[in-house]
């Protein structure tokens, strides 16, 4: 059985987002400062989540470990995102091991409960590093820095909602296996409403006798249960009727045929 089209884009997805999700948690870029007083001019901080680095753009030299001397990472933003990407990485690696189980993995048909719910833990991810992503952004001037620098936007913050992005889209496609699974159980009940509609069995034994001769009680059986008759029970002639005296017949019955 060919995958459907929106599992293939969730379990596309969702690792290209765990991947920028992960290079966006762990690279110290989230904003660039430059123009610090006391430094050389061509200096430029790197502030991430765990680090802070000073490159410096004449010598191509970069020098991570920078203390913190304005409590930049006690601010509640920081907090926030240390907390929430990691939490994100992990809910991101669960979902994509329950949709390889539910996409294909070992069995030719897919298991649609199991990718809508690697889906649901996808969007999941996806909104927590959405929230911490957002939140940074929001406070980013707000967040503390030396007097007269210049603040700007890390890239850090671009693959991380790039990484959102994607994790979401591909859990919300994966959820769409929701779908089938309420038609499957909807096919089912009509179904098993349609076993429970037959008639009993000691009717279902006078069915197999009307059956083997075709009479006028069977047509009135069919009518009676709203079965379609058979055509070759349309007739309103016998077609048998002579044949236990006549047996030197020219032209070959129905019944032969």
């Amino acid at each position: 059985m060919r995958t459907p089209t929106p599992m293939i884009v969730g379990i596309v997805l969702g690792p290209c987002g765990l991947v920028l999700n992960l290079t966006s948690t762990l690279a110290p870029t989230w904003r660039y400062v430059s123009n610090i007083p006391d430094k050389a001019f061509d200096m430029i901080q790197h502030q991430g989540i765990w680090d802070i680095c000073d490159e410096s753009q004449s010598r191509g030299a970069t020098q991570c470990g920078i203390q913190d001397n304005l409590q930049y990472f006690s601010q509640q933003p920081v907090q926030v995102a240390k907390g929430l990407m990691p939490s994100s990485l992990a809910v991101t690696v669960l979902g994509l091991v329950v949709a390889s189980l539910g996409v294909r993995c070992w069995q030719e048909i897919p298991h649609y409960l199991l990718a809508g719910l690697s889906g649901l833990v996808l969007f999941i991810s996806g909104l927590l590093s959405l929230i911490a992503v957002s939140w940074y952004n929001y406070e980013l001037y707000n967040l503390p820095f030396p007097p007269g620098s210049n603040v700007e936007v890390g890239y850090c913050l671009v693959l991380g909602y790039l990484g959102s992005c994607l994790e979401i889209i591909g859990g919300s496609s994966l959820m769409l296996s929701f779908a089938h699974c309420y038609k499957e159980r909807k096919r089912k009940k009509a179904a098993s409403n349609m076993n429970y509609s037959y008639p009993p069995s000691s009717q279902q034994g006078s069915t197999t006798v009307a059956a083997i001769s075709p009479t006028t009680d069977n047509r009135d059986f069919h009518l009676r249960y709203g079965t379609p008759t058979p055509r070759s029970y349309t007739n309103s002639l016998d077609v048998l009727e002579g044949e236990s005296t006549t047996h030197c017949s020219r032209f070959p019955c129905d019944s032969d045929l």
